[in-house]
This record gives C-alpha cells, sequence and structure tokens, in this order.
C-alpha cells in the first residue's frame, strides 16, 4: 500500500510576520485574491491595497466584476478578531458604499460571528459581510497551502425568497415577464450549484439579464432572457470608457472565438451607444418549465465558452 502523508497545521506567523506587510500584500496577488473569489463566489479584481478612506487606510478594495463594479472592501487579521477591527470595517465600508464586506482572521470570536450575523439580517439586502478564517496546511515537507472557511454569510436563501416576494406583491412590478425572471434565475443558479459549474452565480433579480464575471470590470458576460422574442441568450458586455477600442481589439479574435463557442456570433459595436455587445440566442420559450433543464444545460455551456474564449482577451492584455 502506498504510504499516505500527514496534514499538519502552520502558524500563521511563520509565513506572514505582519498583516500589512505580509498576509496583505499575498492576498493582493492575483491568483490568491481568485482562491478567496472562488471561496466566496465572488469575481474579484483588485483596485487598490491600503486604501485611504479619510483618516483611515482599508487593506483592499476589490470590485466586484459581475455586479456592476460593486465596490468589496476587504479587512485582514492574522490574530483573533477584536472590536477594533469590527470598527475599522463598518468605518471603511460605509465611507465606500461598499456592497460587501470580508473581514478575515486567524480566529472568530463568538460575539463578532454573532455581530456580523446580525449584521446581515439588518442590513438593507443589496449590502452583504461574510467572515472567514484563514489557515495553512502542509504535509510532510511540503509548501504551506492556504484554506479560507466561511464563518458566517448573508442567508441568500433568505434574500432570494423575500425578494421573490416583493415581485409578487409590488404593483408597479406585478408582471409576469419579472415573475418569471425571479424564478428562472433562482432555478437556474440552484442548477449551476448542482452541476458544480465554476461558474459564479450572483444573488437572483428580476432584470432579463443574469451577470457572471470574466475577470475585469471592463466586461461581463450574461445570460438572457428575451420573453417578447421566445428566445433564451448569452452574451459579452464591453461597458468601460474605452469600449469601442477594446470592441475593435477583440474582433480581431473573431474566428477563434467563434471556433471555440462553435457559433457564429452577432457583434454589436453600437456607435450610438457607452457599450458595444457580442450575443449567442437560442429559440426556446422560457415560460415552458418543464424545458428548463435543457435550457440551463445549453447557458451553462454556452457561458463557460464564452469565458474560455473571452477572458484571455481581457485578463492578457498589457496594462495601460
Amino acid at each position: 500500500m502506498e504510504k499516505l502523508g500527514r496534514i499538519e497545521r502552520v502558524d500563521l506567523r511563520t509565513v506572514w510576520t505582519t498583516e500589512d506587510r505580509g498576509f496583505t500584500p499575498w492576498l493582493a496577488e492575483k491568483e490568491n485574491l481568485e482562491i478567496l473569489g472562488e471561496t466566496l463566489g465572488i469575481d474579484l479584481e483588485l483596485e487598490a491595497q491600503e486604501q485611504f478612506v479619510g483618516p483611515f487606510r482599508a487593506d483592499i478594495l476589490c470590485k466586484n466584476t459581475a455586479e456592476n463594479d460593486h465596490w468589496v472592501v476587504i479587512e485582514n487579521q492574522i490574530e483573533k478578531t477584536d472590536h477594533k477591527h469590527l470598527g475599522q470595517l463598518l468605518t471603511y465600508g460605509s465611507g465606500l458604499k461598499a456592497k460587501t464586506i470580508v473581514w478575515i482572521s486567524r480566529e472568530f470570536c463568538e460575539e463578532h460571528r454573532a455581530a456580523l450575523d446580525w449584521l446581515n439580517q439588518m442590513a438593507d439586502k443589496s449590502v452583504r459581510f461574510f467572515g472567514l478564517e484563514v489557515e495553512l496546511w502542509k504535509i510532510g515537507d511540503s509548501p504551506a497551502a492556504p484554506r479560507f472557511n466561511i464563518i458566517c454569510q448573508p442567508n441568500d436563501w433568505e434574500a432570494t425568497v423575500r425578494q421573490q416576494a416583493e415581485s409578487l406583491t409590488e404593483e408597479d412590478s406585478e408582471t409576469p415577464s419579472q415573475n418569471l425572471r425571479i424564478r428562472y434565475w433562482t432555478a437556474f443558479r440552484g442548477y449551476l450549484q448542482e452541476q458544480k459549474s465554476k461558474l459564479r452565480p450572483q444573488k437572483p433579480s428580476r432584470d432579463h439579464w443574469y451577470s457572471f464575471g470574466i475577470g475585469t470590470s471592463k466586461a461581463h458576460t450574461s445570460a438572457l432572457i428575451i420573453t417578447r422574442e421566445d428566445k433564451i441568450g448569452v452574451g459579452l458586455t464591453i461597458n468601460s470608457e474605452d469600449a469601442k477600442i477594446l470592441f475593435n481589439e477583440v474582433i480581431k479574435h473573431k474566428d477563434n472565438v467563434e471556433a471555440i463557442i462553435g457559433s457564429e456570433l452577432e457583434w454589436r459595436e453600437m456607435l450610438d451607444k457607452k457599450a458595444s455587445r457580442v450575443r449567442l440566442y437560442k429559440p426556446c420559450d422560457p415560460y415552458e418549465e418543464k424545458d428548463w433543464p435543457e435550457q440551463f444545460a445549453w447557458l451553462q455551456d454556452t457561458l463557460e465558452k464564452f469565458d474560455r474564449a473571452f477572458r484571455p482577451l481581457f485578463t492578457n492584455r498589457p496594462s495601460a
């Protein structure tokens, strides 16, 4: 029988002697933010380290590239949580009007865990708080490997149910198409989770699109429902200030992109608009619930192909 190794826990201080000069710069590296993003289910793009918020400095400031570039504030500790860091977290989040607040620590006190749970219950449904414990592990002489454990997080299921109820009770939004969308995206999110897809679904909404990040704040992909035309779709939206320049760079790779996706695409520069788009549609009836599994399978497959085709065109570009 092959001999197995023994997993050993590593003291954080043996790798990161300080938070500001050790842990924070390490976490801000792209590959490590990807590990954190995978744990949270959020696409993170670094904006700044030690970002000033008034007289104070937030450890890490990111954008959630799948949710309209909403701010994500990350506060780090390599010790046990304390009241000082909780206060800083709230100060930074309010000062930046952040949508996502992340507190990372070696160990969470029960009262701080309870505080984040309470904040998630009391906060507006568009704001969410996460608490994570960070660990280091190794086997034998192997390099230490990080692991993030979620200690507290928003109850997205309750939020989704609440939003679903609102879609049925608000007079100004009580339309069949809007009610369909919240049910459709909620079911699609569950489907992706069951399939263990690498796509990171956000909280469902009543919009006709459902966005996914591709590693940049300049563009994102989306699943689409077009009920008035009996079709669903997948698209890329480039929505930065230099969208037209980027679109013309991307369209140079048209043949390769369409080869990866396996279909001809609709390329729309839209000179009269800020954004530019690339689309692929599938005729079907989104109201036909028995066909949802087939529709979800197509959406997942196409979104994953869009990600493979377009992500490198943005993340491998040289910095401006």
